[in-house]
């Protein structure tokens, strides 16, 4: 059994007890129901830990699941963009919400058929978003595989190509779904010569070689992300000169 395996029962009972505690200490006054704001960030993490695997309770807050110098960094890179800024997003959630109340137009892809239809539903308000579902398809030998556990025999290559389906240039390229190594190759080609891609959880071992291999120059944010009791890494990937 894989160590992540064994971890899913504790990761579990931790999510939930996290939730009620939250509910808990709301009513007895101990914890606000209006987050802090994100300058005061110390405050603004320990109010999110309640939040965990809550998309739409983090999308509420307005911060995206990356960490705190990432979204620190990313928020005054969009405010300082000369022109309108057009986005591709492989993974939605929190920061598909985020992405779409600053930037010009947001097409994001998601793997997961339940997950993506409420999505849909709640991003019917807004009209620069467009967000479809591409599962993965059976496959004794996958394409395009995910080293993610329950996922050995899931085809990604419509997931992972679906950016070339949109078509264009983007300015920002987020890549935080699955099969991500494919991902970044399929991306370097769509991005813009001084756009920027959004590579999260890059600490991990087969992510870091990937990032390694690719063209890129790559400026590691680590630190405090909302709802996670442990310290995490974003990457901004740049095109190399």
């Amino acid at each position: 059994m894989r160590l992540s395996d064994a971890l899913e029962p504790v990761k579990h009972v931790y999510v939930l007890g996290t939730r009620v505690a939250g509910r808990l200490l709301t009513r007895l006054g101990l914890l606000h129901e209006e987050a802090p704001p994100l300058t005061h960030r110390r405050r603004h993490w320990l109010h999110s830990l309640s939040l965990i695997h809550n998309s739409m309770a983090l999308a509420a807050i307005d911060v995206p699941w990356w960490t705190y110098a990432s979204i620190e960094a990313m928020t005054d890179w969009i405010a300082r963009r000369p022109t309108p800024v057009r986005v591709y997003e492989y993974g939605s959630g929190a920061s598909t919400f985020w992405l779409a109340r600053r930037v010009a137009e947001v097409h994001s892809v998601e793997h997961h058929r339940e997950f993506g239809a409420s999505m849909q539903a709640e991003l019917t308000n807004f009209d620069n978003v467009s967000l479809q579902v591409i599962e993965p398809l059976h496959s004794e030998t996958p394409v395009v595989g995910s080293a993610k556990e329950g996922h050995r025999h899931r085809d990604f290559a419509r997931y992972v190509d679906s950016i070339d389906e949109v078509g264009g240039e983007f300015d920002l390229i987020v890549i935080d779904g699955r099969a991500r190594e494919a991902c970044l190759s399929a991306a370097i080609p769509h991005l813009k010569q001084d756009g920027i891609i959004l590579f999260d959880n890059s600490l991990r071992r087969r992510y870091r070689r990937s990032i390694q291999a690719a063209p890129v120059v790559e400026r590691r944010l680590r630190g405090m992300t909302p709802t996670l009791p442990y310290p995490d890494q974003t990457s901004l990937l740049t095109l190399r000169a």
